[in-house]
């Protein structure tokens, strides 16, 4: 089970459960695949709300990998979520909340406004 405390969250992908973590080494990865100079830059560029779908497909590997799991981009590309490319979006959306969003006292699965994220990616 995932600890939000910890950046982790759950989710269902090729309906299969699996924790998914942006830890240091995924966060300097998405740096470098976005161009972002540093932390901040990042988290710009996420709260802009423009999120592409190789964007999704970026995050939500660097979260598969940053969890542990052995898988590439191209994989993370046909792999399969409830909802479609949205389904991605929200899951991608709880992560970038959970590793850059406020902490919520006494929760653990805290979840953003849809202005937090951006418009596209609602976690809803």
């Amino acid at each position: 089970m995932a600890n939000a405390r910890r950046g982790e969250i759950d989710a269902i992908i090729d309906g299969r459960p699996h924790i998914l973590c942006l830890t240091l080494g995924a966060l300097a990865e998405l740096e470098s695949a976005f161009g972002a100079s540093d932390l901040a830059a990042l988290s710009e560029r996420f709260t802009e709300g423009r999120l592409s779908a190789r964007d999704l497909i970026r995050i939500v590997g660097a979260g598969l990998r940053g969890a542990g799991l052995a898988v590439r981009d191209d994989e993370v590309a046909t792999m399969r979520a409830d909802g479609g490319a949205i389904g991605f979006a929200r899951i991608a959306a709880r992560l970038l909340h959970v590793t850059f969003g406020d902490e919520q006292a006494g929760t653990d699965t805290p979840r953003p406004t849809p202005g937090e994220i951006g418009p596209l990616v609602s976690p809803a």
